[in-house]
This record gives C-alpha cells, structure tokens and sequence, in this order.
C-alpha cells in the first residue's frame, strides 16, 4: 500500500470510503485491503463485508465473495446486496438452485423495501432460473440415453435367449427329419430369421422413438415476445400501453409506483388506468403452455 493510502489513524468508515474511490478506480485488490481493515475496526458493519464480496467478485474469486456475503447476511437478512452478490457468485460456481432461492429474495426484498434495481436482479434471475432448467435438461437427457442403452440391452439379450432356445429344440430333434447334408431345418432357420426380425425391428422402433423425444427436446425455447419487457419471465396477465408495448401487469404496475409515470421502453407519460388487458397475448401464450407444459418449469 502506498503512503496515500496509510490508514492507521483512520477510522472504520474513513477505510471503507477509501475503499469506494479505489473500486471506483477499478483497484479492486486494494479495495480489498482497506474493506479488511475496516472490518477489522467493526467487524458488525454488513454492508463492509458486502463491498468486499463485489470487489471478490470482480476479481473472480467466487468462493470468497461467497463467505462475505454469507457474514453480511449473518449480520443482516434482509441486506439484499447480500442476496444479490451472493447469488451472482453462486451462479459462477454453478450451483443454480440456490443462486436461485438467493436472487428471488433479493428481488422480493427490493420490492418489499420499495428500491429500484432497475433490471439488474431481475435479469440475472431469469438467467439463474434458464441455468437450472438447463441443467434439468441435461441430467434428463443422460437418463433417456441410459434408459435407452438397457432397453436395447434387454432387447438384444431377449433375443439371444430365444435364439438359444430354438437351437436346443433344433438339436433335440430326429436328424432323420433333415435331408442328408443339411445342418438346419427349414422351419429353424424361418423361426431364427422370425426372431432375428423382431429384434431389429424393436430396437429400430425403440430408437425412433427416443430420436423424436431428443428432437421435440432440442426446440424446447421460449419465445421472447412470449416473456414480459421488466420480468422476463412468460406473460401471466398481459396487458398493453398506447404505445403498443405489452407488459406483464404487476411488473409494468410496479414501475408506476416505484419509479414514475412513464413507459419503460418508449419514455412516453403513461398511469396505471391506461393500461388495457392483452386478450390476444393471452391466448397465444395460453395455446403456447398447453402445448408446451415443459415451459412452466423455464
């Protein structure tokens, strides 16, 4: 640490003010440093730790910046840079469920304590929540290629013991019954080729099956008109602005109360009486779940 930044004689908040203009200056390691010293002076100071936890961030050093948050949380639960950062780390160290749990308290909080995050929580939610499906995806994924392994396993293996049997009842029988120089009947090989024909056709109607399922997978998306402008997340009670942007109702309500009479997107003045129910939008994202339960898992 250089001589501007001595900090023996200063106090607590000195320290932690110190620290603001250095991650103000992107000195994150340094920040670091003096964030430390004054946690040391008043280890009882959430947002302290916090700061730290943003600068561990920055730095990339998931892990730390998850103990921060966790001691500021200890200290204060209702501290929603706790939640947030706690969950942007968590998300690094991909663990999406409860990167999840922590940035739904956040936006909760900010709402419960009427502050504007703007989109920041929001959207990292949205991405929180596309991780865990994904991963859901992916774990399903690997079960349907196992449980399509064994069941062709099984195939194959019900076949050979079919093939098995028949060779023991073509050895049983009278080799008199064979005209001289043929090794198999002619009903042994029919019933072989019967059985060799099954197998094929099961395991070629098997995998078609599991092929359709992987493709109908595959185009699992959410359409992004279907989601709403401040949320993100898929419309529930659309409703539209004069200006033509639908938004979900509670979210675009919300923005009313909480930031000005304006719409979001277009600036143009805009109250809460003015909105009009999205009858269209509805329907479509209606016809859209039925027909693709797996969306309300996204």
């Amino acid at each position: 640490m250089s001589k501007m930044y001595t900090t023996a004689n200063h106090s607590d908040k000195e320290l932690k003010e110190q620290g603001n203009r250095l991650f103000n200056l992107h000195k994150y390691e340094d920040a670091v440093c003096l964030y430390t010293k004054a946690i040391i002076k008043n280890p009882s100071q959430a947002l302290y730790f916090t700061n730290r936890a943003l600068c561990q961030l920055k730095l990339k050093r998931w892990e730390l910046s998850c103990q921060d948050c966790r001691r500021a949380l200890d200290i204060d639960p209702c501290l929603i840079k706790g939640h947030f950062f706690l969950g942007l780390a968590l998300l690094e160290l991909e663990l999406f469920d409860e990167a999840v749990k922590h940035l739904q308290r956040a936006m909760d909080l900010s709402k419960e304590q009427k502050l504007n995050y703007g989109d920041d929580i929001t959207s990292v939610l949205r991405q929180a929540r596309k991780r865990c499906f994904q991963l859901r995806e992916e774990q399903r994924i690997a079960q349907d290629i196992e449980l399509q392994s064994y069941l062709n396993q099984l195939i194959v293996e019900d076949a050979e013991r079919s093939l098995a049997a028949l060779k023991e009842q073509e050895s049983a029988k009278d080799t008199s019954a064979k005209t001289e120089g043929e090794s198999e009947s002619s009903e042994f090989i029919r019933k072989r080729e019967e059985i060799e024909e099954k197998r094929d056709t099961s395991m070629v109607r098997l995998n078609n099956l599991f092929e359709k399922v992987d493709e109908r997978r595959r185009k699992r998306e959410v359409p992004d008109y279907l989601c709403g402008k401040i949320s993100f997340e898929i419309l529930q009670e659309p409703v539209i602005t004069p200006s033509g942007i639908t938004y979900e109702r509670k979210d675009i309500e919300e923005h009313l109360q909480r930031v000005g009479h304006f719409d979001p997107v277009t600036r143009v003045r805009l109250t809460q009486d003015q909105l009009i129910p999205n009858l269209a939008m509805k329907e479509v994202v209606d016809t859209f779940l039925q027909e693709n339960e797996w969306a309300l898992y996204y």
